[in-house]
């Protein structure tokens, strides 16, 4: 019983903090990559490709995290498992979004087209 609330809780929580920052990620992405580059056309390229990439890691990684979940017999261990699950996926996706920007930044003198 504790292991399907915990998925469903999981699931929930996971699919939120996934659709929401990448959205937002988005739409801040567009005037952060026209800064750079200079092109609309690859600027929305670049960011549908980046949107798409970030999907695809968090459903793997949401995944992989469903299919070894262990046994969850109480609350206090349903919590607890389930808030590690969540911080670990937000502590990637923070180091994953910071990488993106900083190499965006040192690679914009070969993304712009001349």
């Amino acid at each position: 019983m504790f292991n399907i609330v915990s998925y469903l809780l999981f699931l929930s929580v996971s699919s939120y903090i996934t659709i929401d920052v990448g959205r937002r990620c988005y739409n801040a992405g567009k005037h952060y990559l026209n800064y750079l580059i200079h092109d609309a056309d690859l600027c929305l390229t670049i960011n549908r490709i980046l949107l798409g990439c970030y999907y695809l890691i968090n459903l793997g990684y949401i995944a992989l995290n469903l299919t070894h979940w262990e046994k969850v017999d109480s609350i206090e261990k349903m919590l607890s498992v389930t808030a590690v699950r969540i911080g670990y996926i937000t502590l990637i996706l923070c180091v994953l979004h910071f990488m993106n920007i900083f190499a965006l930044y040192f690679l914009r003198k070969n993304l712009t087209i001349k």
